[in-house]
């Protein structure tokens, strides 16, 4: 069923800008992690720790996190939300633990996106003026945070490190909850009329499809990419 809304089209109330960012967002991450895969399964010599591979992660993680803030907003429970994925952050600790040894995953984008949806209702009751201060502190406390260990990883989660960590995906809340942040005041600010902000509509019923399934695309994407890679090199033997 579509409603409009001033020129604004909406399929079931869906913003069709954010699914299109949440669907790119998602190839970007398929493509990065193809590249990772390669690198770590099939020998293939390529730097994703820095220069394009690197900026490719990031952006698609930024906006992940982004649009998680505003999509928030549109939850009716954020803390049961946020709880169920951080549990899948809990199993991807566990596969990585087992297939990744040292570099396995702590403290990563679904632990995060799952304990920032937690404190969501608190963070949507700061005033717009209030976000833009904490998002602004938060992101230039990260920068003497990353020169702060410790002696235990229980201090990961606040960006904390300890000598020696290495994790294949790691999202601290500083300086990360800041952009999350930036995402609720999007939300405060305009999403929470779920309007888009432009006077056309692009809606794609695949488009539509990705973002809504996009926590599973997750969950189920390195495993297909691992596997195949895994079972072209023994066919290729």
């Amino acid at each position: 069923m579509k409603h409009t809304n001033g020129g604004r089209t909406s399929t079931e109330n869906r913003v069709w800008e954010i699914d299109l960012l949440r669907t790119v967002a998602m190839i970007l991450m398929v493509v990065f992690h193809l590249v990772y895969d390669l690198n770590e399964f099939a020998g293939l010599d390529v730097n994703y720790w820095s220069g394009f591979w690197y900026w490719v992660g990031r952006a698609a993680a930024w906006t992940f996190i982004f649009l998680s803030g505003i999509s928030s907003g549109f939850s009716r429970n954020t803390i049961k939300r946020g709880i169920r994925v951080f549990g899948f952050g809990i199993v991807i600790t566990m596969a990585t633990y087992f297939f990744l040894g040292e570099q396995y995953i702590r403290f990563g984008i679904l632990h995060f996106l799952g304990v920032s949806m937690i404190l969501f209702p608190l963070l949507n009751r700061l005033s717009k003026t209030g976000l833009v201060i904490g998002a602004v502190a938060i992101a230039l406390l990260g920068i003497p945070v990353q020169r702060i260990f410790a002696d235990t990883a229980l201090l990961l989660p606040l960006g904390i490190m300890y000598d020696e960590f290495v994790s294949a995906d790691y999202y601290p809340l500083v300086p990360y909850l800041s952009i999350f942040m930036l995402g609720v005041l999007a939300f405060k600010m305009h999403y929470y009329k779920r309007v888009s902000l432009f006077q056309f509509s692009f809606e794609n019923r695949y488009i539509t499809m990705i973002s809504r399934n996009s926590l599973i695309i997750y969950m189920l994407h390195q495993p297909v990419l691992v596997g195949v890679i895994l079972l072209i090199k023994w066919i290729a033997g």
